[in-house]
């Protein structure tokens, strides 16, 4: 049996960050990754745009995988690749089981546990989309790989379902290496990816962005043949008399990402609805002492520069968790969920650290062009600041500063629109 202090499960910009910040001479880290490589996802995002928050400066994925991976070997953490998680309890320490293909079942214990496992797509099953089933429906990720990755085109004309980045970037990077991409349809009434990403890979390619549309219908039997988009009302109901006919042979589908912590929920983890993953404190952890959550395992970031700061706080958190440091008490209280905000995280607060500064991430539940972004307790406001440009798909920050807080009470966190 393995024993480690802390154990980090992901080694995408998540973990990889997180273990770059618990580094220190007393503390023995252990990453474990199922895939061959490090890098996770960014592997396959061949495109640029990554990095201008964390690094300074504009790189590819794999560009701001390297990076990190750089630092961590200078460090000499322990890695193990190619290794499944297939079961985690806490006794005293945390047990982790791993499968993997070379060594087996393997057991390791750790003191703290930082789950930066990523998120994966939701699929047609997740949608149930009438119509038949033939070969040429898969999630925008999946293609994103083939091609990047195996260089293999999936598809010459194509519709992709959903807006969020992944697929819109894949709307442009399908037209370059020269398919046909007739259009993109999204069930709400606003794009759900980055401003950026509508203009560079469908404006600049004048590919069509159908808002308020759905696929209605799948038509094919080997190969798919073609698809029916409608037009929705308020209710997200197809409206009769809307239809547009497509013939492709390739359908994307780009509609929301979801944690990937499923195989951890034997550790009864108390979850939040709406980020579909672990509720937690201003330290990252949840109500298990010792296990943290971070990146796309925690909730679903729209930058990858932000997945790397949250799993550099994870790290930072962990490694003063096994020093001793936290949890100072179990006195936390939740934050509350205030007007136009859809979810933040953290959704509590540990009473007892207010000598910190909190950083609140969330998202707004419409477009704004400018509001006014309010932590209070009871009337006092307790931060604010002005923000343009607000969109469901962009996370926002607002940070509490340790001279802010004026009593114990809860935070209440709200959006005040501006005309």
């Amino acid at each position: 049996m393995k024993m480690t202090d802390i154990a980090i499960i992901g080694a995408g910009a998540a973990g990889l960050s997180a273990a770059l910040s618990a580094r220190d001479t007393n503390i023995n880290i252990t990453i474990i990754e199922r895939e061959d490589s490090l890098g996770g996802i960014l592997n396959q995002c061949i495109h640029n745009g990554f990095g201008l928050h964390h690094f300074k400066e504009e790189l590819t994925g794999p560009e701001y995988a390297e990076r990190l991976i750089k630092d961590l070997n200078e460090e000499g953490i322990d890695i193990i690749k190619e290794s499944t998680v297939i079961d985690i309890k806490k006794q005293d320490q945390f047990v982790i089981t791993t499968s993997s293909e070379q060594h087996g079942y393997e057991h390791i214990t750790a003191k703290a546990v930082i789950i930066a496992s990523g998120c994966y797509e939701r699929t047609r099953g997740a949608l149930q989309i009438p119509g038949e089933r033939p070969k040429g429906i898969m999630t925008a990720g999946s293609a994103q790989r083939y091609l990047n990755m195996d260089g293999y085109l999936v598809g010459k004309r194509v519709f992709i379902l959903g807006s969020g980045d992944i697929g819109l970037i894949m709307a442009r990077r399908m037209t370059l290496e020269g398919a046909k991409v007739l259009g993109v349809a999204e069930l709400m009434p606003y794009s759900n990816g980055l401003t950026r990403n509508i203009v560079q890979c469908l404006d600049d390619f004048d590919i069509p962005l159908y808002l308020s549309h759905t696929v209605t219908m799948i038509h094919g039997k080997d190969r798919l043949e073609s698809i029916v988009i409608s037009k929705v009302d308020e209710k997200f109901q197809p409206i009769s008399g809307t239809e547009k006919t497509f013939e492709v042979d390739t359908l994307l589908l780009s509609v929301g990402l979801i944690p990937d912590i499923d195989q951890f929920s034997i550790l009864d983890v108390d979850k939040d609805g709406r980020t579909k993953s672990a509720r937690v404190d201003q330290h990252l952890m949840s109500n298990i002492p010792g296990l943290f959550f971070c990146g796309n395992a925690l909730h679903v970031h729209d930058l990858v520069d932000w997945v790397s700061d949250e799993g550099a706080k994870a790290g930072r958190f962990a490694k003063d968790y096994v020093l001793g440091k936290y949890p100072k008490s179990m006195d936390h209280k939740d934050l509350v969920v205030g007007q136009n905000v859809r979810y933040v995280v953290p959704q509590k607060i540990d009473m007892s650290a207010r000598d910190e500064s909190i950083d609140l991430m969330f998202r707004v539940t419409k477009k704004m062009l400018k509001g006014k972004l309010i932590a209070r307790q009871g009337d006092h406001i307790i931060a604010q600041k002005i923000a343009n440009y607000l969109a469901p798909a962009e996370m926002e920050h607002l940070t509490i500063k340790p001279n802010d807080w004026i009593s114990n009470e809860p935070i209440t966190l709200e959006v005040e629109e501006i005309s």
